[in-house]
């Protein structure tokens, strides 16, 4: 018995791939482009339904769907029918979607603590655990690169001055914004960061790469926590 409805079998006016054809990708839902992705479903099941499935399962949030692992995927079993070869496309596909938004980018002038605030809560939108991140700005303080320096709880034995400058000096960045997110949505910071933004403003000043602010965000660019307007520097 057959286990698979695949694109094919579908009406011609139900075909995603005919659909990009004639009208070009634009015009297809989520769940159909899903569908191009995978190529067939699984039984009682078209694509389509399956990318929909998928789509339901994470709120139709393309950003947290990007954020998942092949073997997140895999071993979901409210998702059965993705494999491991589905799962790798899909993966790929959105991590692709994500450069090319990258790509498109013009450089980000940061003015003020809240334009930070704003432009790093959206490159880490959805990110379920820590991650320290420094942005590289140049002499008209333009983030023209964003480098993540480790992924878990921030403190100063994972966070060395070494990993932190290194990608300043190598790409001769006038001054850095140390910035890390709290998944909680508490952007209060801990004693750890405390005691990591002073150890690294401390190096930057010996180096000649200058601190300008460490910030503390969270999905919301409302709510974030500035040590520069704290007084922390």
């Amino acid at each position: 018995m057959k286990n698979h409805l695949t694109l094919r079998e579908l009406s011609e006016d139900d075909k995603p791939r005919e659909k990009i054809t004639r009208h070009g990708a634009s015009l297809l839902s989520n769940a159909e482009l899903i569908a191009v992705i995978i190529g067939s479903g699984q039984r009682n099941m078209t694509a389509v339904e399956l990318g929909q499935r998928l789509l339901n399962f994470y709120d139709s949030n393309l950003e947290r769907l990007h954020k998942v692992s092949v073997d997140e995927l895999c071993q979901n079993e409210e998702l059965k029918g993705i494999g491991e070869a589905k799962a790798c496309k899909i993966i790929a596909a959105l991590e692709l979607g994500s450069r090319v938004k990258h790509q498109k980018k013009t450089m980000v002038q940061i003015k003020c603590p809240m334009d930070a605030a704003a432009y790093l809560s959206q490159e880490m939108f959805g990110y379920e655990r820590e991650h320290f991140v420094i942005l590289l700005l140049n002499t008209k303080n333009m983030v023209f690169k964003t480098e993540l320096i480790s992924v878990g709880t921030v403190n100063a034995s994972l966070v060395h001055p070494r990993e932190v400058f290194n990608p300043a000096v190598r790409q001769r960045a006038t001054s850095i914004i140390l910035a890390h997110n709290h998944p909680s949505g508490d952007t209060t910071p801990s004693s750890n960061d405390i005691e990591l933004t002073e150890r690294l403003v401390q190096a930057g000043k010996l180096l000649g790469i200058e601190v300008l602010d460490h910030v503390v965000v969270s999905d919301c660019a409302e709510d974030y926590f500035s040590f520069k307007e704290h007084d922390y520097f």
